[in-house]
């Protein structure tokens, strides 16, 4: 009877949700398991994985063989890498403290570069919300421009009469007022 880790799904269409579980190899996908290990949410940046290490270890030097993605998600969180340390030790390369400084080594690499890509993501999405804000700001002044010059008047068109002659001021003097 080969067991397998592998994905079982749930959650709505174009929303998966998966549990991580040990099961049969010839129970079919969604069925019958033997224990659920874990949670893997793929719809988050980055994906959101739960997973018991111990029990993922245990089931793994039992002989459980994970599926492709299975595997991969095992060896994102250090579980697989955590076996190969943990054969070290049965065959007496390495002693359990060096095996554990291996890991915890191996682990505040990941934790640095998970966070990296974090920072990284929330930087983008507020770059993202400024340059938005930015264009917006922008259109909003090419729009009021544009309604300031369709609410203007025409400049006022001067007519082109003849020129009045210009009236005669009254401090001139006349000939009878000198006498």
């Amino acid at each position: 009877m080969p067991v397998k880790i592998r994905l079982q799904r749930h959650g709505k269409k174009a929303a998966a949700f998966f549990h991580i579980v040990i099961a049969d190899g010839r129970a079919p996908r969604d069925g019958k398991f033997i224990e659920k290990i874990g949670t893997y949410n793929p719809t988050t940046n980055p994906a959101t994985i739960l997973i018991d290490n111990e029990k993922a270890l245990t089931w793994l030097s039992k002989g459980a063989q994970p599926t492709d993605t299975c595997r991969a998600i095992l060896s994102y969180k250090g579980i697989l890498y955590r076996n190969h340390l943990q054969g070290g030790v049965t065959k007496g390369a390495l002693t359990q403290e060096q095996a554990d400084a291996k890991f915890d080594k191996w682990v505040a690499d990941k934790e640095t570069k998970v966070e990296g890509k974090v920072s990284k993501l929330d930087n983008a999405k507020k770059d993202a919300y400024k340059n938005r804000m930015n264009a917006e700001t922008v259109a909003k002044a090419a729009k009021a421009e544009k309604v300031a010059a369709k609410n203007t008047p025409p400049p006022a068109v001067e007519e082109t009469a003849a020129p009045e002659a210009p009236a005669a001021e009254a401090t001139e003097t006349t000939p009878e007022a000198e006498a």
